[in-house]
């Protein structure tokens, strides 16, 4: 797909981290972009920064992605790219014991839900509602109709100690990738995924500089965290080039994780 400011583009968890490296790299590309996000205050700063519209949305509910939509196609048109950058975590063991009391807890349910409604179920509700948005639009000349980037995870394939919930999590977004892509390959639309390992994003940004360097020596190479602008040149690529499709592709710098 060539990239113009004929094309919209919606990306949830814009406002920040590995969404907002890539509304910037759409937007100097000329493409209209929607951010996506829950925090009004760094949504509408990061909206202002990349001359973006911001809709606030939660992927969990079914009206506000709904609205959100709406807003992004009366301010952009109808989006012919969509990038899941929406997601978050917790570490949980499936049970465990108190090193102090012996008292024996296991993973709450709740907690393991609201990460699969968050990643999983959230990611495919703004697939579904945007690859039907898509549907109304015409080919253009080169035999795109839209294009689809997911976030997953390198744990959806080596998982650590209590991600299970996360990692079950990535994991159905990777799992999902081709039968989507062959739903939607008649039409026009492709999808792919890609599986960042440890990337300097805000869930980071509060842990000390020495705790960041411990984690960047874990990666063969280059020994460093991941570069946002690094998985935003990914995103582009899987949206401009044509024979991109039903891929899910470690972003990771060899790194596999171990047990913790």
């Amino acid at each position: 797909m060539e990239l113009n400011s004929n094309i919209a583009a919606v990306v949830t968890g814009g406002a920040s981290g590995l969404g907002l490296a890539t509304v910037k790299a759409l937007r100097a590309k000329g493409v209209k972009c929607a951010i996506f996000d829950m925090n009004d205050k760094t949504g509408e700063a990061s909206a202002s920064e990349t001359g973006s519209v911001f809709c606030k949305a939660n992927v969990t509910d079914e009206a506000s992605i709904d609205e959100a939509f709406a807003k992004a196609r009366a301010a952009n048109g109808q989006e012919r790219i969509l990038v899941n950058c929406a997601g978050t975590g917790n570490a949980i063991k499936t049970a465990s014991r108190a090193r102090e009391t012996g008292e024996i807890k296991h993973f709450p349910i709740d907690a393991f839900n609201m990460i699969i409604q968050i990643n999983l179920v959230g990611t495919f509700r703004c697939i579904a509602k945007s690859a039907a948005g898509m549907l109304t639009l015409d080919l253009l000349p080169d035999g795109d109709r839209g294009a689809i980037v997911n976030t997953a995870s390198v744990a959806a394939e080596d998982g650590q100690i209590g991600q299970a919930a996360y990692s079950a999590s990535k994991g159905g977004v990777v799992g999902m990738t081709l039968p989507i892509a062959r739903d939607l390959s008649g039409e026009g639309i492709r999808v792919n995924t890609i599986l960042p390992g440890i990337f300097n994003t805000p869930l980071l940004a509060a842990a000390p500089q020495n705790v960041k360097d411990a984690l960047g020596a874990q990666v063969p190479f280059p020994k460093r965290l991941g570069d946002p602008v690094e998985y935003a040149s990914l995103a582009l690529e899987m949206i401009q080039n044509k024979y991109f499709n039903g891929e899910d592709v470690r972003l990771d710098g060899a790194i596999r994780m171990a047990p913790r």
